[in-house]
């Protein structure tokens, strides 16, 4: 949620702010026109700057962590560059070589995938510039620390919910997110663990999605055409729950609960709505909250 995402970058800005005061600092910066897609403010060689790789701005949930990190930083009195991956990979570690080049003071990394992402980190930690990872992890480098929730305990919860829901009988469909990255692993590992022991719960499809919501949409469509039975769907991201809720509206089909993650404006909305259901307790610190839905 909105509010989560704030305290998470404001604790954030601040740790790396003391991180640096702790090392002295690496007194590099960072420009617009070197940095390409960025945002600085009050640029100059004393200045703190902080690097935010960010894995895609073209999902809600990270455009709210944009903006809590800028308002963190700029209460903090650091200067921040923002770099969007657009979900390549490829783009992120040459993104983050770039901080490293430019002497940024520190790096913030949403990892597009975790291991990709891993030589970029070790990269930062040759020249000693701080790395913190926030809302994925990344498999190796070193880390000063790693700002989450509990994305195997939300993925718990959403297999609970759903096991309560359809009273321990049902058919289900899993929308995973991006391969490779660690919310999608860990999502999955928790819903499946709980998921696995329900005798009467079959899982009839599972299926990655990449965390976009019009993915999720045709993806689902596909999965209504080869399935006449679905009970439920679990989404790792709300994105992706909605746009498998919008296929569900167009095929017709009714009765299917929809559950997803993250807690985004749109799928308050849709909850609020009846349309989504939402998770008591929500996942990992992240919950969308409103009535119980009978879902579409």
């Amino acid at each position: 949620m909105r509010k989560w995402k704030q305290a998470a970058l404001g604790l954030l800005a601040i740790l790396a702010v003391g991180i640096l005061s702790a090392c002295g600092g690496n007194q590099g910066q960072a420009t617009n026109g070197q940095m390409g897609s960025s945002d600085t403010t009050n640029e100059s060689k004393d200045d703190v700057v902080i690097g935010l790789a960010i894995s895609t701005l073209n999902n809600p949930f990270f455009v709210d962590l944009e903006a809590g990190a800028k308002e963190a930083a700029e209460a903090a009195g650091a200067n921040l560059v923002v770099l969007d991956a657009q979900d390549d990979p490829a783009r992120q570690v040459s993104q983050i070589e770039d901080l490293v080049t430019q002497g940024v003071d520190a790096i913030v990394i949403n990892p597009t995938d975790g291991d990709a992402v891993v030589p970029a980190i070790e990269k930062a930690n040759q020249a000693n510039i701080p790395v913190i990872t926030v809302d994925r992890a990344a498999t190796g480098g070193k880390v000063a620390t790693h700002i989450a929730s509990d994305n195997v305990a939300g993925g718990r919860m959403a297999g609970e919910y759903i096991i309560d829901l359809l009273g321990g009988e049902g058919k289900v469909v899993e929308l995973e997110g991006i391969p490779g990255t660690s919310a999608a692993r860990d999502r999955g590992q928790g819903f499946n663990e709980v998921i696995g022991s329900a005798d009467g719960i079959e899982v009839v499809a599972r299926q990655p999605a990449d965390f976009d919501r019009a993915k999720g949409m045709s993806v689902m469509e596909n999965i209504l055409q080869a399935q006449p039975e679905i009970d439920a769907v679990f989404a790792h991201n709300d994105e992706m729950a909605l746009g498998a809720l919008e296929a569900i509206k167009a095929s017709g089909r009714s009765g299917i609960k929809v559950i997803g993650f993250d807690g985004t404006p749109d799928a308050v909305a849709a909850v609020k709505a009846g349309e989504l259901v939402s998770v008591p307790g929500g996942g990992g610190n992240r919950r969308a909250v409103g009535p119980e839905p009978g879902g579409p």
